[in-house]
């Protein structure tokens, strides 16, 4: 028996990445899912695995940036599996530009995929929860929103939003009995982390390669445990927010990094 057993579960970046380790972990935990993503081949690929967990899945087409995609797909979700219980808005994305050459579509681009399109996906889902009284909504925010840090600050600023989001959503909602956390991982190398300043042209690209000695530097200076994190990590904490272990927990942070930021 898992802790997510008869439970249904929305991911938003669910098709690769963190997503994907979300997506994985919550189905062993026993959940059904609905994948929501703009790469729906790719999508349809961790599908193939979740259905090897013994887990129902859906795959539905989001873009998070646009109204109507995100309450079409909502509704597509609710139409096929019958209600949903679970939703993470992990969607998310990293600014092209670094540091001073940021620009203005860096800061656009970061707010309305990271923060924006939170608000948008919760607002399709939240009827929802208040109709069943009941839900649990974890974003996915990152120790980037803790402190402010050099070169990124389009997204570092986002993910600050996605905190205090947090917060407000778990204060308006409460009272309706829906719990809302987020999660702040640290360093995983996924292609967020790798798209930093442009993504390389492929593995063998000595940019790729310096990019992730550097990754590897960090980890080793920074974080406590000297070890980078994964997408199974944060989708283990994710699983525990939305099971009935976190039933007394909303509007926390709660940082999954190895110990590099310390509250």
């Amino acid at each position: 028996m898992g802790r997510l057993d008869r439970k249904t579960a929305l991911v938003t970046g669910g098709a690769r990445g963190l997503g994907r380790g979300i997506v994985l972990e919550l189905a062993n935990e026993g959940a059904d899912i609905v994948i929501a993503d703009l790469l729906t081949d790719v999508a349809e690929q961790t599908a193939a695995e979740v259905r090897q967990l013994g887990r129902q899945v859906t795959v539905v087409r989001m873009d998070v940036t646009d109204t109507r995609s995100t309450q079409t797909g909502i509704q597509q979700a609710l139409a096929e599996r019958g209600g949903l219980d679970i939703l993470v808005n992990n969607a998310g994305v990293a600014p092209v530009h670094t540091g001073t050459e940021a620009d203005e579509e860096d800061w656009d681009r970061c707010y309305e995929v990271n923060l924006k399109g939170i608000w948008k996906v919760s607002q399709a889902v939240i009827p929802h929860f208040v109709e069943r009284r009941a839900g649990k909504i974890v974003n996915i925010a990152s120790i980037a929103g803790r402190r402010g840090g050099a070169w990124i600050a389009p997204y570092n600023a986002s993910k600050a939003g996605v905190i205090s989001l947090t917060q407000s959503q778990a204060r308006e909602l409460g009272p309706q009995n829906i719990n809302v956390n987020a999660i702040c991982p640290g360093l995983i190398w996924t292609d967020i982390w790798r798209a930093i300043g442009g993504m390389p042209e492929g593995e063998d690209d000595p940019v790729l390669h310096e990019r992730r000695t550097y990754f590897d530097k960090i980890i080793e200076t920074s974080c406590t445990l000297q070890r980078e994190q994964t997408p199974e990590d944060i989708g283990k904490a994710v699983a525990f927010l939305a099971s009935d272990d976190a039933r007394n927990i909303t509007g926390q942070a709660l940082n999954v990094d190895g110990g590099i930021v310390m509250n």
